[in-house]
């Protein structure tokens, strides 16, 4: 039997990487600043981490002291330094995790990496399931990740390249063959870029345009997804191929990437239809000229001769015929016989002319169909079981990016839809204020204007501007399914999601546009799915209710029904915990996915959950994979959708032998608890009401206390503004979106992100954890059996085991002795010590009540690598925490605006950001 073990793997390499990369950046130090900044920096450094070892008040006091006596020039160095150390650790820790990758492949047949595409085959194996039951669970598998443009990117686009320059190096330099010439011109080019790096601004010196997020976002499909998401699609079928021969395995296309960028409207003006098409625009070309290269590739290697082999009639007839239709002489391939080539180079013109002339490919099926013909012709005279990858893996791209590259979401606010609609319905008299309709009334009106072929818009009318603007969004989808292809955009998100109307105002408006349409003789249209966006508490719990109102509604049943029946639900994360905080939020979305699935069923819909995770942990945050089982079991069936944000695209996705093991611990996980859920109807609950009932009882008590903290207490606001970075970090250009929903000071109004991002950087991380010790303490204080209790919910529940994780992981990067300085930025010292001491307390009850659900001795026990990098870190973010603090004293205490105070404020934001691999 074929073993799957943990590796008993050293950090020592790492650890030398590390060194190395430290005594480079010490030289780059003495070279600008001298030894003085190098001996300032390693006597910070050393002061830190001696505390990090064993607290002395002394040396505590001794360590503030330093700081607050760096002269501006020599501060501001300082900041540097620490900052660009991280960045350092991260490209150590990137080439790190692809060495131990490389280390389970280099191992012999009886050690298999855990959660790679191998070991979830073996499990198949293994567990003697048949060939049938995952052929299909592969029919039905889907994942989806979402890349959006939320502001959580810290890090300038020059400086993460840098980090991939240096990380690539650091890899080559594993290479025991190099010759020592190699081996010096790499440790150069390691010197170059590290000098390069410290050389680079850190901050941008302006906010990005919703553009430039485009181009960001881009960058990843073009550096990483175009060539990772088909490698995936062929090792599994390659794998199953091996472990299960004689079965005509067919893997179809279950793995894609979508986008949010430029079509992302909720609260960011700057997402103008116009800045949504160009998106679409930049979205085809990157398609065509990705296309392009991998054409120019294969036809330098197909060059078969009709002298050597036969090549089907079919693509002989179709060369001559399309070399007279699209081809002047002289671009003709002049090789006759090359007949392969002969086919590309038309397929090449072709494609040079999509979106310009009738010459180019209309559609991407088109394409597909020219490659297919290339493909049955080459299997004619090819040895049998050895297609030609490139050829295959092009056909893959094709089928999975298309022309439109990644499927654009719409997102906007319920408000601005009801808005326009207010407007619109009383031009033409339907009702003169819908707006003061009852949720009854606004369905019946909603119903008889969908059931109505005749439409309600007065072209000629006058609008107002924001009605126009939303006239513009639907027209400009109808445009962009006629010129890019349906799949350019298949989904419209409605924020804020409060009742069933909220949605029927989004298919009135897709109607009005041509996208939904009610024919004269019944029959109807629909090209566009609506999905609900349920984010804060209420709204979860209303879910339930929400969506049955329209299950039960023909006109809506109708609407399904062109979409195969399916319905698309978002989850919020971000604004549920800031809401109600993590742990309650969490169990909130896990019951509402319950009790949805559940009510679906008595329908017969089937449904896609679309889990709006942050990056950070008080956004939902953690590894994809863990992500994946966190969700109730019954659910996994339906489809996976989930967002990746901000920092983690960089970190998930940067580097192509990160971005595979990312995306292949994904699929092991759903594959297996896919096929698991088909082939055991009893391990689709595999959680006992005892475990739900508890969860039920701890989040009650947590969100009770959640609430008295954040609601309740009149001082609470004050605090959180004031012993936090909060209003400096509106000046940190990371994103096109503004920090608030309106422009007023309510807690309502702030974003999630921005939240979550303070408290991050003050070291208390709150969001992330705060109020869960009570609930869970609560629960075990009530029978001495409950503790027992919640250790099998650890041991036997992932969800629990996820929260529990996650929550660990929160209060390992939580530092009370570092958040204790920034009480000192609070102006009332009653409100600091009293709303600080309510934090502290919890804190501890939450770690040791953690502790003992565990068992295990410390935090993150279970997690040595993680733990590890931790620590290793914390020495390092120490200062620059003691800096900010210092700096943010200094700078509010200004009369006028200080650009270089500012400027250093942000350079600390950025550096711990860097450190802690967290914002928002």
């Amino acid at each position: 039997m074929t073993t799957r073990i943990e590796t008993n793997d050293s950090s020592l390499p790492l650890r030398r990487d590390v060194k190395s990369l430290g005594h480079i950046l010490g030289e780059i130090l003495v070279h600008h600043g001298g030894t003085e900044l190098l001996d300032k920096v390693e006597k910070l450094r050393g002061m830190a981490k001696t505390l990090r070892n064993q607290f002395d008040e002394q040396i505590y006091n001794e360590l503030k002291e330093e700081i607050v006596n760096l002269d501006t020039p020599m501060r501001k160095q300082v900041i540097r330094a620490f900052s660009i150390y991280f960045h350092l650790i991260n490209a150590a820790e990137s080439n790190h995790r692809i060495r131990r990758r490389r280390e389970y492949q280099l191992q012999d047949n009886h050690v298999v990496q855990p959660a790679s595409i191998e070991s979830a085959i073996l499990a198949l194996k293994e567990n003697e399931i048949d060939v049938t039951t995952i052929q299909n669970v592969l029919n039905t598998l889907s994942l989806e990740l979402i890349i959006t443009a939320h502001p959580t990117e810290a890090t300038k686009r020059s400086v993460i390249e840098i980090q991939k320059r240096i990380s690539t190096i650091l890899k080559s330099l594993d290479n025991n063959m190099l010759t020592k010439k190699e081996r010096k011109k790499l440790e150069d080019s390691l010197l170059n870029d590290v000098t390069i790096l410290w050389q680079t601004d850190e901050l941008r010196d302006r906010k990005p345009t919703v553009m430039d997020e485009v181009r960001n976002g881009l960058y990843y499909f073009d550096q990483t997804f175009f060539d990772v998401l088909p490698e995936i699609h062929q090792d599994l079928e390659e794998g199953l191929v091996e472990q299960f021969p004689g079965h005509n395995w067919e893997v179809p296309n279950f793995l894609r990437f979508g986008s949010w960028i430029g079509g992302d409207r909720d609260g960011n003006p700057n997402v103008t239809p116009e800045v949504t098409w160009e998106t679409l625009e930049r979205h085809r070309d990157l398609a065509v000229k990705k296309y392009k290269e991998a054409l120019v590739e294969v036809m330098k290697r197909f060059s078969h001769s009709t002298t050597r082999v036969e090549v089907s009639k079919e693509l002989l007839d179709n060369v001559e015929k399309e070399e007279a239709a699209y081809l002047e002489n002289e671009k003709k391939w002049p090789v006759e016989n090359e007949v392969y080539r002969r086919k590309i180079a038309v397929i090449l013109a072709r494609l040079k002319e999509v979106g310009k002339s009738e010459i180019g490919y209309q559609t991407s099926e088109e394409l597909l169909k020219d490659l297919y013909l290339i493909q049955n012709s080459i299997n004619n005279h090819q040895p049998a079981l050895r297609e030609l990858k490139m050829l295959k893996k092009l056909i893959r791209q094709v089928q999975l990016f298309g022309f439109h590259l990644a499927t654009l979401d719409i997102r906007n606010h319920s408000g601005e839809h009801e808005a326009a609609i207010t407007e619109i319905l009383r031009k033409v008299k339907v009702t003169d204020d819908y707006t003061a309709l009852s949720e009854d009334e606004k369905i019946k009106t909603l119903e008889a204007v969908l059931k109505d072929p005749r439409p309600v818009l007065l072209l000629n009318e006058d609008y107002s501007k924001e009605t126009q603007e939303m006239i513009k969004v639907f027209t400009m989808i109808k445009k962009a399914h006629d010129t890019f292809g349906k799949k350019s955009i298949l989904v419209y998100l409605v924020s804020m999601t409060q009742a069933a109307s909220d949605l029927l105002e989004v298919l009135v408006l897709a109607k009005e546009a041509g996208i939904y349409r009610l024919h004269a003789d019944g029959t109807v249209e629909s090209h566009l799915n609506v999905a609900p966006l349920l984010e804060t508490i209420d709204d979860l719990t209303a879910g339930p209710v929400i969506l049955e109102t329209l299950f039960k509604m023909d006109v809506y049943r109708n609407h399904l029904s062109i979409h195969g029946d399916s319905q698309e639900i978002m989850l919020g994360y971000s604004d549920g915990s800031k809401d109600g905080g993590t742990l309650t939020a969490n169990w909130k979305l896990y019951k509402a996915q319950l009790e949805i699935h559940d009510m679906a069923k008595n329908y017969e819909i089937g449904l896609k959950f679309f889990h709006g995770r942050g990056g950070s942990l008080g956004r939902g945050g953690g590894p994809l994979n863990r992500s994946i089982l966190s969700q109730p079991a019954e659910t996994i069936g339906d489809g996976v959708k989930i967002t990746e944000q901000g920092e983690v695209l960089s970190s998930r996705y940067l580097i192509e032998d990160i971005a595979y093991r990312s995306l292949e611990q994904a699929t092991s996980t759903l594959l297996e608890a896919s096929v698991n859920l088909s082939e055991e109807s009893e391990q689709q609950h595999i959680r006992e009401t005892a475990w739900e009932n508890a969860m039920e009882e701890i989040s009650t008590i947590s969100l009770k206390k959640y609430q008295s903290l954040v609601f309740e207490d009149p001082d609470f606001l004050t605090y959180f503004t004031e012993a936090t970075p909060l209003n400096e970090l509106a000046e940190l250009n990371i994103g096109s979106r503004p920090m608030k929903r309106k422009n007023r000071n309510r807690f309502e109004d702030l974003r999630a992100i921005p939240w979550v991002f303070a408290w991050t950087q003050s070291r208390q991380l709150l969001p992330a954890w705060y109020a869960a010790g009570t609930g869970l303490y609560s629960f075990i204080s009530k029978d001495v059996e409950n503790l027992k209790l919640l250790q099998r919910m650890y041991e036997e529940w992932p969800f629990f085991r996820s929260t529990v994780d996650n929550l660990q992981m929160a209060l390992m990067k939580a530092d009370i002795t570092t958040a204790k300085e920034y009480i000192s930025l609070v102006k009332d010292k009653e409100i600091a010590d009293r709303i600080f001491n309510n934090i502290v307390e919890e804190y501890e009850a939450t770690k040791a009540i953690l502790l003992k659900i565990t068992g295990d001795e410390e935090l993150l026990d279970h997690t040595p690598n993680i733990k590890e990098s931790v620590h290793r870190r914390n020495p390092y973010v120490d200062p620059l925490n003691f800096l900010q603090v210092e700096l943010i004293k200094e700078l509010r205490e200004q009369e006028e605006p200080n650009e270089e105070l500012l400027n250093e404020v942000l350079l600390t934001i950025s550096g711990i950001a860097a450190g802690l691999r967290n914002t928002g």
